[in-house]
């Protein structure tokens, strides 16, 4: 018997050409910009009240006062280092949704004792360290859960693309934050505070209307603790994934300029809180031109390659910036720094995302997660704590030849990242992105 003629597949049913034709990914992207928008304002604006008040507060020299940009980043990755195991599991084990509302919560909270403290001018040292300590702990459950959500929105095919958009929410945030945060500061600056708390709140809540996400587990349940030894198992046994994410640990941790950006905004180029927030906003101005860049036209051939040499321009772009004595030249060259980054970022997590099956991913993300914070926050200790002895601007010279110095190093220890031609989705069925690996 002939059957008849299979009817045409109804529009909602054509694969989509981007991942914003797709509702829950509109609204996720919406909730990163918003989230990081408020969050990166708030932590630019606690870099430099920090500052000034050892400054004008407490007395401090311009290389003590710098020291204490150091334990400001020491003081935010502490909590990371320790939460980042169950923070993993918590992404991999409850509704992503939720993780990310509830430290979308706790960063609503704190943006608000800061808004208080500094209309009352009770700032402290003490405090403002707390209060750091208290956003590290909210970030690290925050990125694993927010990371892990996207891979499940769109098909493999556009995870390239979102992951891109996903960067031009972050770097956008990341542009206007400071530099509107800024400009408030200089008219109350109670004010980007206030701000802040509303916007972070206001994406959590957006986050949780996009569908449940949760990893499939399969099998006999697994005691919690041997789940966060299995993340770190996966990572350490994948030399090409070990690599990708160490290579980034490393060089930023070396070469990172922003953790002395009041240093130079205050004492060296002289632009205060305003050019404090462009100087902030630059180096995601730059990555986020690369970002819409690889949403039209992402990467596909000699990504490995293509991420150490954006290394190199990374390490390269610093040194010019601690060098230059224009603010414009200066703003350039964070700009072009940011680039550089960009790329490795882009490629790096395509290659993570799309080689880390479902039901690892959150604790994956989390490892990594950590690896950026540990760039991030201990760069800003190792900035601190050479700034003390050879000045801001040796501090900044010598992280950018350690960049560029590590990246040769990485090449030679894993020749893996160097063969890498393609991103190799090899956890992610084309049908769905749910689906287990086949064991």
């Amino acid at each position: 018997m002939n059957k008849p003629p299979a009817s045409p597949a109804p529009p909602s049913a054509v694969a989509p050409r981007s991942p914003l034709a797709i509702p829950d990914y509109r609204r996720f992207w919406l909730a990163r910009f918003l989230a990081v928008f408020a969050t990166l304002s708030t932590v630019v604006l606690i870099g430099y009240q920090t500052y000034d008040v050892a400054r004008a507060d407490y007395g401090m020299n311009p290389a003590d006062a710098a020291f204490m940009l150091g334990l400001l980043g020491l003081a935010q990755f502490v909590p990371i280092a320790l939460l980042t195991p169950v923070a993993g599991l918590a992404a991999d084990r409850f509704d992503r949704r939720r993780v990310v509302l509830f430290a979308n919560g706790i960063d609503s909270v704190i943006a608000l004792v800061l808004a208080i403290c500094t209309l009352n001018n009770a700032l402290s040292l003490p405090l403002l360290f707390t209060l750091a300590a208290a956003h590290g702990a909210a970030r690290v459950f925050n990125g694993p859960a927010l990371a892990a959500i996207a891979p499940n929105l769109v098909p493999p095919a556009l995870l390239p693309r979102a992951i891109a958009l996903s960067s031009i929410a972050w770097q956008t945030g990341t542009v206007i934050g400071p530099a509107l945060g800024g400009l408030l500061f200089g008219w109350n600056p109670a004010a980007p505070y206030f701000l802040s708390a509303v916007l972070v709140l206001s994406s959590g809540l957006l986050i949780s209307t996009v569908r449940p996400v949760r990893a499939i587990q399969s099998g006999p349940p697994v005691h919690p603790l041997r789940r966060i030894v299995e993340g770190f198992t996966f990572l350490k046994n994948d030399r090409f994934l070990l690599g990708c994410v160490t290579l980034d640990l490393f060089a930023v941790l070396l070469g990172g300029a922003t953790a002395m950006l009041p240093v130079f905004a205050r004492d060296i180029l002289a632009v205060g809180p305003e050019g404090l927030g462009l100087m902030r906003g630059a180096p995601a101005a730059g990555a986020a031109a690369v970002a819409a860049l690889f949403s039209f036209r992402p990467l596909e051939r000699n990504v490995g390659v293509k991420m150490l040499w954006a290394v190199v321009g990374f390490g390269v772009a610093t040194i010019a910036f601690a060098l230059s004595r224009d603010f414009l030249l200066s703003l350039a060259c964070l700009a072009a720094l940011g680039a550089a980054d960009m790329i490795s970022v882009f490629i790096r997590s395509s290659l993570v995302q799309l080689n880390t099956p479902d039901t690892m991913r959150g604790r994956v993300s989390a490892i990594s997660c950590l690896a950026v914070s540990a760039s991030n926050e201990l760069g800003e200790l190792q900035s601190g704590m050479v700034a003390a002895l050879l000045g801001a601007v040796g501090a900044v010279v010598l992280g950018g030849v350690g960049a560029i110095l590590v990246t040769g190093l990485w090449a030679w220890r894993f020749p893996e990242i160097r063969r890498a031609r393609t991103f190799s989705a090899r956890y992610l069925d084309p049908e769905t992105t749910n689906k287990e690996p086949a064991s």
